[in-house]
């Protein structure tokens, strides 16, 4: 291994003058991206000379024929394929935010890697993701990640592709329109006052498992009109079973095609999914039976709302076509998935941070107690309140920039694509981590400073809106977007304005990166009641 620093980034950096030569071979009638002069590697103050008109004498290649390889131009980036650098400390199974901040730390806004034969892309800047997401949608889909989710949830609008994405999130819209899940604010202020009734003043909680708590009893009762039944409960345990495989699951090689095969892991998975696909189906077939028995009830739930949805065209008329009960269950998975773990993570998240900053923490109580009255004459924030709780909305924000509860998201290339002065290869995979975008310097100065003012209206209207995207962006942007803002905002505001916290354990908490961000160890607060 390298000796000094220098000689280290010498390893790592490919554009030694062999493979230089063969980058910057011009692509014919390549179009140049409309990125950032920071993204395409330029310096902002230098005016470059034009460039040539390109040569219209050859057409570009065809989506299913690649160009040759010296068609391609990669970023910088490892010179070798990734396992030649595991004695590395930023190469670890299991963590791949190390790998991440090492490339964007040693390479800038955009790197590449070769892992197991397949080129892998990581873009850390705004102009890429807007390229990815939305300029270029098109010319990618779900990475092998999300892919190989499907064998859990399906077609669900986390793991499908077009068409059938552009479907069912066109008949799932309905149920997530804000005049129907406005109903589940108060709901959500209810549950989260029961919840923390139970608490004592300097009881030691493990606030992580007390917010997936809190989140269970809301998405229960949200998407299943129920209390944490033993059905609930037995979908949370099959979940969790399989969350606990999540690794195995992607990391084995061609797994759909072994799903048959006596192997342990496999087993396991498959019994967990026949449990868990038994009680949801059970759910959606008395559902189906209660709603075609009297049509007038409406129970208010996500479920019936699937299942009453129908397509909603371009101008917003309904169609005759809803979801079998195939899809239902899908999305009804999806959503608990969603739903469930990710907004439990971001509030445990946001205790911790209150924690450690006692002038934020006093600023929110201040809002609370404007807001929502204090003493004797306290009560339960509503959807209405929602308007004025802008420092506890933006104190949930800030803690969805350091510990964002989706962590990365990537793309897989399905033809040759240009990302500002580079064009990679079709079956490349792109990845851009909202965990290293949130805190990068030339985003937010400072980056680690826990400061709820970033998320200001002045403060947003300044930024690209790539810079900060806990929830995605583009068509496939979060559908349950402003139900997770109006959860954590109201369950803040109804145990923030009773509760203080302390943290008790003696380090800091290690986030864990799964298919969310949840602390590594339980993080144990004392509770403290305000007066």
């Amino acid at each position: 291994m390298p000796a000094t620093a220098e000689q280290d980034r010498a390893e790592l950096d490919p554009r030694h003058p062999a493979e230089d030569a063969h980058r910057q071979t011009e692509v014919p009638g390549q179009r140049t991206q409309h990125l950032s002069r920071r993204a395409q590697g330029i310096d902002p103050n230098h005016s470059p000379a034009p460039s040539p008109a390109p040569s219209p004498s050859k057409p570009p290649a065809a989506i299913d024929v690649p160009p040759a390889p010296s068609a391609y131009r990669m970023p910088p980036g490892l010179k070798y394929p990734l396992h030649v650098y595991l004695g590395k400390p930023w190469v670890k199974l299991g963590e791949p935010i190390r790998l991440f901040e090492h490339l964007h730390k040693t390479f800038g806004p955009i790197s590449w890697y070769k892992f197991l034969g397949t080129p892998i892309v990581f873009c850390n800047d705004p102009a890429y993701v807007r390229e990815v997401l939305i300029n270029q949608a098109g010319s990618f889909v779900k990475e092998r990640t999300l892919q190989r989710m499907k064998i859990l949830l399906g077609e669900g609008l986390i793991t499908s592709d077009d068409p059938i994405h552009m479907r069912q999130r066109r008949i799932a819209a309905p149920a997530f329109h804000r005049q129907r899940i406005s109903a589940y604010g108060d709901q959500i202020a209810s549950i989260a006052s029961a919840e923390s009734s139970h608490w004592q003043p300097g009881q030691i909680l493990d606030i992580n498992n007390g917010m997936l708590e809190l989140s269970l009893r809301i998405i229960a009762r949200t998407l299943f009109d129920a209390e944490v039944t033993p059905d609930i409960l037995s979908i949370n345990v099959e979940t969790n079973i399989i969350m606990g495989l999540y690794n195995f699951l992607v990391a084995f090689p061609m797994l759909e095609k072994f799903l048959h095969l006596p192997i342990p892991g496999i087993v396991k998975f498959r019994r967990s999914r026949a449990r868990l696909d038994a009680i949801v189906n059970r759910m959606i077939s008395e559902r189906r039976s209660e709603m075609r028995a009297d049509p007038t009830r409406d129970r208010g739930d996500l479920l019936s709302m699937l299942i009453a949805s129908r397509y909603e065209t371009d101008d917003h008329s309904v169609g005759e076509d809803g979801m079998n009960d195939t899809q239902v269950r899908d999305e009804a998975l999806t959503i608990f998935l969603a739903g469930y773990e990710t907004v439990a993570n971001a509030l445990a998240w946001t205790w911790y941070l209150l924690s450690q900053n006692p002038g934020p923490e006093a600023e929110l109580h201040a809002e609370l107690d404007q807001v929502l009255g204090a003493g004797p004459n306290r009560r339960l924030p509503t959807l209405a309140d929602m308007p004025s709780l802008r420092y506890t909305e933006q104190v949930f924000a800030e803690s969805m920039r350091l510990y964002p509860p989706a962590w990365a998201m990537g793309r897989l290339a399905t033809k040759p694509v240009n990302l500002g002065q580079y064009r990679i290869p079709a079956g490349s995979h792109v990845f851009f981590s909202q965990y290293v975008m949130h805190r990068s310097p030339e985003f937010f100065p400072d980056p680690l400073r826990f400061d709820p003012t970033r998320h200001t209206p002045e403060n947003k209207a300044g930024r690209d809106k790539f810079v900060f995207f806990p929830f995605g962006g583009g068509a496939r942007q979060c559908i349950g977007e402003s139900f997770a803002w109006m959860e954590g905002i109201l369950a803040i505001a109804t145990i923030a304005s009773r509760w203080r916290m302390q943290y008790k354990d003696p380090l800091p908490p290690v986030p864990q990166a799964r298919i969310t961000l949840r602390p590594t160890d339980p993080m144990h607060m004392q509770l403290l009641a305000r007066e």
